[in-house]
């Protein structure tokens, strides 16, 4: 299993990055990978999918993608028409602000997404251009570096999500929510997936769910997720670890077991495949 940490290229005391206007193929586009920064995906031309979570998305134009940080992700570009899209890469830490007693957050987006597990953002096409027209500013502080660039990409940031957080509470969004995209079958393997991953399942068991033989169900699960059932099992379960060690005072032997792995070198190893750190080095980073 060789999953990959996306890697930034930035400063600790500017926690931004932006691949601008890239152009995606299925020779470049990164294996499935998760990282803890909070990532936004701006479909400019082409079209694909994007398996989010539990989901398969289409891409189009103007489609926007919102992702939480530690959740599994990986892109599919169209083969005669690769999508070119933006993606933003922050830290939590960059967009912290006081909320001068309003009910407000820049990251509120992000954490509807996460509740609602919905990713996909369609826009209107005044959003779409507030949208690209920020991206287009950012790009340029990045590009120029002028006296404050950094503090211009924090404002165009701020007033991008700004802008999205704007849009979604006035309900324009609920159109958004596509349908999945892909055999029933699998949708509802994703789901059972989603409920049972800490429990002991494996190829056999999901084979007789979704009612098709091993060699099919190993074949499409793979196409439309990016990797094996094992390996997207595992990384539910260290998703889930990360959670725990940052959020209660349990013991790494006790969050092993909550996780769904029978012995402790078990999940030390798998862990530090997946996170790059052993769970007590991601517990004191924090």
């Amino acid at each position: 299993m060789r999953p990959v940490r996306k890697n930034f290229e930035s400063l600790p005391d500017f926690p931004f990055s932006l691949a601008f206007r890239d152009t995606k193929t299925p020779q470049n586009e990164l294996p499935d990978h998760l990282h803890d920064w909070y990532e936004l995906v701006y479909v400019h031309s082409g079209k694909g999918s994007f398996f989010i979570d539990r989901t398969i998305y289409e891409m189009r134009k103007g489609d926007l993608f919102i992702i939480p940080g530690n959740t599994i992700h990986r892109a599919f570009p169209d083969k005669e028409e690769p999508v070119t899209s933006t993606a933003l890469f922050l830290s939590p830490l960059f967009v912290e602000q006081p909320l001068f007693g309003e009910a407000f957050a820049y990251l509120q987006c992000f954490d509807q997404s996460r509740k609602n597990r919905m990713f996909k953002m369609a826009c209107s096409v005044e959003l779409q251009m507030r949208i690209e027209s920020l991206l287009n500013h950012i790009e340029a502080e990045l590009r120029m570096q002028k006296l404050g660039y950094r503090h211009a990409v924090l404002l165009n940031t701020q007033q991008l999500l700004l802008e999205i957080n704007r849009d979604r509470h006035d309900g324009q969004q609920q159109k958004s929510h596509a349908a999945f995209k892909g055999p029933n079958w699998v949708r509802d393997i994703l789901l059972f997936i989603d409920k049972h991953f800490t429990e002991d399942i494996g190829l056999s068991s999901l084979c007789l769910i979704a009612s098709v033989s091993p060699a099919h169900f190993s074949r499409v699960f793979k196409q439309l997720t990016g990797m094996n059932v094992t390996k997207f099992i595992n990384v539910k379960r260290i998703v889930h670890a990360k959670e725990l060690l940052l959020e209660t005072e349990e013991n790494v032997g006790t969050i092993s077991a909550a996780c769904g792995f029978e012995s402790l070198p078990h999940f030390h190893q798998v862990f530090k495949k997946i996170a790059g750190v052993t769970p007590n080095q991601f517990r004191k980073q924090d």
